[in-house]
């Protein structure tokens, strides 16, 4: 029995060698389903094939999804109790000598225009200070808006066109361009204006109130009301979603990049070559400007994808 149990230990090692070097697949072989190893008590081996390997099979897969909801509640357990452990840790909430109230707002206040060269003190914290909690929340932007582009888009392959024809016929870009001149004028008159504000309100969110986030918004409802008194079919020619994509894409690779050379250098206490500029200029604050225009394209595209598509539509 012994000699059975080599030869067999043998044979997977064999298929696992395999797998590694992509000369095998363990699902069609069945490797997955041979974790039931032999007993000593059994006076049998099965076959390769037949029956004997279906039973191998299923006790191998209900090993594994066995496994699999062990690990995962595993893994759930031990998240929450290193959560609850990093709470049980923290200070008192509202004590006056936490570093909180005492050190970190401090330094903020007092050497922020010197560290981040940003008169705006709320700016130079939230993209030097934790510019990596700003590029998280990019990203949730990005990663919500994907979500719902797959979920709400039209399927172009021709698989729907039942779907996409019902749908044209209750929705309101069917009967598009609507040809409202009023709107259309008064656009014509705000959407620059609006555009314009919006480019100001990123450019200057180092040294005034605004930035990436606020001046993105006016940007993203400066390209809402071009469509709604345009239409998709001249908006389109403007905004498609390759552009999206390609401009969200970029600007968050940026911000990943910068930031990271930046933080490097300052953990390393490394020179790193950025210059600060003078303050009150619209060059200075290092990173601050270059990133608050990536935010701010970030959250203009992001405006406009939700609506584009929550009104049944593509971009």
């Amino acid at each position: 029995m012994s000699r059975i149990r080599d030869d067999y230990e043998t044979s997977r090692w064999k298929k696992f060698k395999g797998w590694l070097n992509g000369e095998t697949d363990l699902l069609e072989h069945g490797m997955e389903a041979r974790e039931a190893v032999l007993r000593e008590e059994d006076p049998i081996v099965l076959p390769p094939h037949g029956e004997g390997r279906e039973v191998l099979k299923s006790k191998g897969i209900w090993r594994f999804k066995q496994l699999y909801k062990f690990m995962s509640v595993a893994l759930c357990l031990g998240v929450i109790l290193t959560l609850l452990w990093t709470v049980a840790a923290l200070p008192i909430t509202g004590n006056a000598d936490n570093p909180d109230n005492n050190e970190v707002a401090a330094r903020y206040i007092e050497r922020g225009l010197q560290e981040t060269g940003a008169v705006n003190i709320v700016t130079g914290m939230i993209l030097d200070y934790r510019a990596f909690d700003t590029f998280g929340e990019s990203c949730v932007l990005f990663i919500g808006s994907c979500c719902v582009l797959l979920l709400l888009r039209l399927d172009g392959s021709g698989r729907d066109k039942d779907l996409e024809r019902l749908v044209n016929e209750t929705n309101d870009r069917h009967f598009e361009p609507k040809d409202d001149i009023i709107l259309q004028k008064c656009s014509c008159v705000l959407v620059p204006v609006i555009l314009i504000f919006g480019i100001y309100i990123v450019l200057n969110g180092h040294l005034s109130p605004g930035g990436g986030f606020s001046g993105g918004a006016v940007l993203g409802a400066g390209l809402i009301l071009y469509l709604n008194a345009f239409g998709y079919e001249r908006m389109g020619k403007l905004f498609t979603e390759k552009l999206y994509k390609r401009i969200t894409l970029s600007a968050l690779t940026f911000y990943c990049l910068a930031k990271s050379y930046s933080f490097f250098t300052g953990a390393n206490h490394l020179e790193s070559g950025i210059p600060l500029g003078t303050p009150g200029a619209i060059l200075s604050s290092g990173l601050i400007l270059p990133l608050n225009i990536c935010v701010g394209l970030v959250v203009a595209c992001t405006m406009y994808t939700f609506y584009t598509l929550f009104r049944k539509g593509g971009m």
